[in-house]
């Protein structure tokens, strides 16, 4: 789509790109860096270091391979590029970043540059940090799907570290909320063996003491005789939706 408007005559475009609350680069035809706003330059001065610089100003003129640890295969991107390049980088093993590259095209539709965007720059600490966190958040992915009624549907893989955290925060979960019944869906496991068995056993023995009954769904035919030597104290149904009527039948 053509753009709209006329940019008032007073408003210079690199003041506009200067104010843009982003990390804005423009490169040439050859792929030097010739000009960054000041967000980029602020950024840049502090990672310049890593790439033996005192600061952004002594990028000026540098070609963005000197920037990229494969310059061969930035320079395949490069010159393949008709369109916006999104991608996510890791800068010198400290940092990581989503770049953004677009072709500044002409009225010809010929390239004349281009606009680099570094986005949601972070370090690669901080990055594995946030990864880890929300790997856990969604190995125990607690629902709440009726009155005093959580629903814990479990994919994938099952190790001992996910059962421990699973455990851990239904508890906290239940006690904190008054929680009456917890609908576990394992129709979503995809590697049955014994220890789900013990892990399952385990939960449902936990909660039975602070005053909480399990309600197991999604038993699978290979897993049906395994579930079959759950303790009889369990509530077992075929599927999720079984199992939540027969809860929103009880509380009632």
């Amino acid at each position: 789509m053509q753009p709209v408007g006329s940019i008032p005559e007073r408003l210079s475009l690199l003041n506009a790109l200067n104010s843009i609350g982003e990390n804005i680069i423009i490169a040439d035809l050859e792929y030097n860096v010739a000009w960054m706003n000041s967000y980029a330059a602020k950024l840049l001065t502090d990672l310049a270091p890593l790439f033996g610089l005192e600061s952004a100003g002594e990028m000026i003129g540098l070609n963005m391979g000197a920037f990229h640890h494969a310059p061969s295969y930035q320079l395949k991107i490069m010159n393949e590029l008709t369109e916006i390049h999104k991608a996510r980088i890791t800068i010198r093993e400290k940092f990581a970043a989503d770049i953004v590259i677009t072709p500044i095209k002409n009225e010809k539709n010929e390239i004349d540059g281009y606009v680099v965007m570094l986005m949601d720059v972070t370090t690669k600490a901080k990055e594995e940090q946030d990864k880890e966190k929300l790997i856990k958040s969604l190995s125990v992915p607690i629902i709440k799907v009726w009155d005093r009624t959580i629903a814990l549907p479990l994919i994938g893989h099952f190790d001992n570290d996910r059962a421990e955290r699973m455990i851990t925060a239904v508890l906290h979960e239940c006690a904190s909320n008054k929680i009456e019944y917890v609908l576990v869906d394992l129709s979503g496991i995809y590697e049955l063996d014994m220890n789900i068995k013990y892990h399952i056993q385990n939960l449902c023995d936990c909660l039975s003491l602070i005053g909480s009954q399990c309600v197991i769904a999604g038993i699978t035919p290979e897993f049906a005789k395994a579930a079959g030597e759950l303790s009889g104290k369990n509530l077992i149904f075929s599927n999720a939706h079984a199992g939540l009527k027969y809860v929103i039948d009880k509380l009632k």
